[in-house]
């Protein structure tokens, strides 16, 4: 994405018009799907045996009930989970996919990464843009399709797994416990289920509301305005050379949120890895000096409302540290 203007794109010295023509094929076929194939098939298992985790722990009411349930069944029921958290990451990264597709970009398939994380058991996913994006139309839809197609998936995946989840007493001692930052539109979909838990009661999350959580969860950490993160295109092509200026205040604000939440510390360390590899400059495009039109600038506002509502500035805190404080 940052390499110098091929010889087949022009532009004219007195006029905003740009002219790409490409002399190369547009959109190259899968080279070897097995890949990805296998990458998803591991990731499906491993977000399958924490899913079964998650169940498990759903099924027992925070401990008030015994587990009988077999390891086939438990491992069925990790699909929950799996199911939900990969179609959130699917659709997010399919979105990005067709939307290169859509012009003409080169791009491969959805590499998915397993990882043996007890909430998670996956790192998210990723695809891969094998040549530049010429103009910054073509980068906004490209960076901002992925995390509205996510969103769009997340938000049922929401109401359906806050609608199976219930209200249960917590038990005496909740050491070992974790409470999950709630995003506003999680907080808002609980409320509107379940109102407000009473004194010593908790909302026991199904493993879907869990799965949604974490894909907005997601959905906020790639719409941080930083570099190569979608955030990063979406300002970029908004706000044009101004996003460098956007990227240094919003790694300044994470540094900030590592005071608030020790969970923001991996994010922070990766980000700063990530400009210190590339630069704070986003890649220039070709028509860096034309804004954007209307509806995309709306579409942005758009992109800044998904952030709002997915972001929390405390992922994971010990029970027992909240409730201290």
């Amino acid at each position: 994405m940052g390499s110098p203007p091929p010889e087949n794109f022009r532009s004219g010295p007195f006029s905003e018009d740009l002219t790409y023509v490409s002399t190369v094929p547009a959109v190259q076929p899968p080279g070897r799907p097995w890949r990805h194939i296998l990458l998803f098939a591991l990731t499906m298992i491993s977000t399958t045996l924490v899913g079964a985790d998650h169940f498990a722990s759903f099924y027992m009411d925070f401990g008030n009930q015994r587990l009988d349930l077999s390891g086939t069944g438990l491992f069925l029921n990790g699909l929950w989970y799996s199911a939900s958290i990969l179609a959130i990451l699917g659709a997010h990264e399919f979105g990005h996919y067709y939307a290169c597709r859509y012009y003409r970009v080169d791009a491969s398939l959805p590499y998915f990464i397993p990882a043996p994380l007890p909430l998670t058991g996956t790192l998210g996913a990723f695809i891969r843009i094998r040549q530049m994006i010429p103009t910054k139309r073509e980068l906004f839809d490209i960076g901002i399709a992925g995390p509205i197609a996510g969103f769009v998936v997340a938000v049922p995946v929401l109401l359906v797994g806050m609608s199976l989840s219930r209200l249960t007493q917590l038990p005496p001692d909740t050491s070992g416990f974790v409470e999950l930052g709630e995003p506003l539109l999680f907080k808002g979909v609980a409320w509107l289920f379940w109102g407000t838990p009473p004194e010593g009661y908790s909302i026991n999350m199904h493993p879907m509301a869990f799965a949604a959580w974490f894909g907005l969860l997601a959905t906020a950490l790639n719409l941080f305005p930083i570099g190569q993160l979608d955030g990063g295109h979406i300002s970029y092509a908004v706000l044009g050379r101004k996003s460098t200026l956007v990227t240094l205040a919003t790694v300044v604000a994470l540094i900030g949120l590592t005071f608030i939440s020790m969970s923001w510390l991996v994010w922070t360390i990766l980000t700063v890895v990530m400009l210190v590899a590339f630069g704070p400059r986003h890649p220039k495009t070709f028509d860096e000096h034309i804004p954007l039109d209307r509806g995309r600038k709306l579409l942005a506002l758009f992109a800044l409302l998904m952030f709002v509502l997915c972001f929390t500035p405390a992922p994971i805190e010990p029970l027992d540290l909240v409730t201290t404080r």
